[in-house]
């Protein structure tokens, strides 16, 4: 069954309430991470619950929609899908525990041709429950590989951020541990791809890879020490552009252009590798 936008445009996602703890926004931190110096209190802070503070980027995991890709009226090949692009808007800093709410929409399908492919724009907010305030805006765009050429709309598509012809300002390289993603699973994503070497295999890869958000935290992680003095607060938003995989235990450079007051770009790449795997990013700041 091919897609069909107009019945994407309306699927019924309903609200997801997650509760959250302490525990959980620390896992977070720790998959990403923070504390790999334990004397570090900048990061320390990040990982121990006396005067926690969420990573805030932890909203990435926070009340999402699950797998409905997978439900086979939407018409996705869900094994031909990856995650293309992720932009984080921050209305309110996040609490160390608490509950939220995630509201799902799909926002557009962009039909990019037979064999070229289909992009499903998604949009959540994530509001707290008890005030009903909302605390952040995502969004996604979701690459569907196998799926172009169902006669819909061939635009138009987001803009991206462009990356300046020039030397960054600024550089923030941090470690990934081997074990990074078998930590970041924990925080909701447990897909094999990331633990099971014969799925990795099956996949085209030859050994298990790093999540995707994950890589997307550590850059966050990088930023925040880079332009934000560490102070969660200050960082207001963060876009990317997925472009390639990290394997655990690989350095990941971020490589920083300061442009308006509060705003730069960026992007990250494998110093082993030296291949770039997030670009095109966005990042606003106090």
């Amino acid at each position: 069954m091919p897609i069909d936008p107009e019945r994407l445009k309306t699927w019924p996602f309903p609200d997801v309430l997650h509760r959250y703890a302490a525990k959980d926004t620390i896992l977070y931190a720790l998959g990403l991470g923070y504390g790999t110096d334990p004397t570090d209190e900048d990061e320390l802070r990040f990982v121990y619950e006396d005067g926690l503070v969420p990573a805030p980027t932890l909203a990435v995991v926070l009340a999402g929609p699950g797998g409905w890709v997978r439900n086979a009226q939407t018409g996705v090949n869900w094994r031909q899908v990856l995650h293309g692009e992720q932009s984080l808007i921050i209305h309110r800093p996040l609490k160390a525990q608490g509950e939220v709410i995630g509201r799902t929409r799909i926002d557009d399908v962009i039909d990019k041709g037979e064999g070229r492919g289909a992009l499903i724009y998604s949009s959540r907010d994530v509001i707290d429950r008890e005030s009903g305030e909302l605390l952040c805006s995502l969004a996604s765009t979701t690459f569907c590989r196998a799926d172009g050429g169902f006669g819909g709309r061939s635009g138009p598509t987001k803009p991206l951020q462009e990356i300046e012809d020039r030397p960054p300002d600024l550089t923030c390289d941090l470690s990934t541990s081997p074990r990074a993603a078998l930590i970041y699973r924990l925080s909701g994503d447990d897909n094999p791809l990331h633990i099971d070497p014969a799925v990795a295999r099956a996949a085209g890869f030859p050994r298990p890879i790093l999540h995707g958000l994950a890589t997307y935290g550590v850059a966050g992680r990088a930023l925040m020490r880079a332009l934000c003095g560490y102070d969660p607060a200050r960082l207001r938003r963060l876009d990317v552009r997925f472009s390639a995989v990290v394997y655990p235990g690989e350095t990941i450079r971020t490589e920083i252009w300061r442009l308006a007051a509060g705003r730069a770009a960026f992007r990250c790449r494998v110093v082993e590798r030296d291949v770039v795997v997030l670009n095109n990013g966005r990042a606003d700041y106090a």
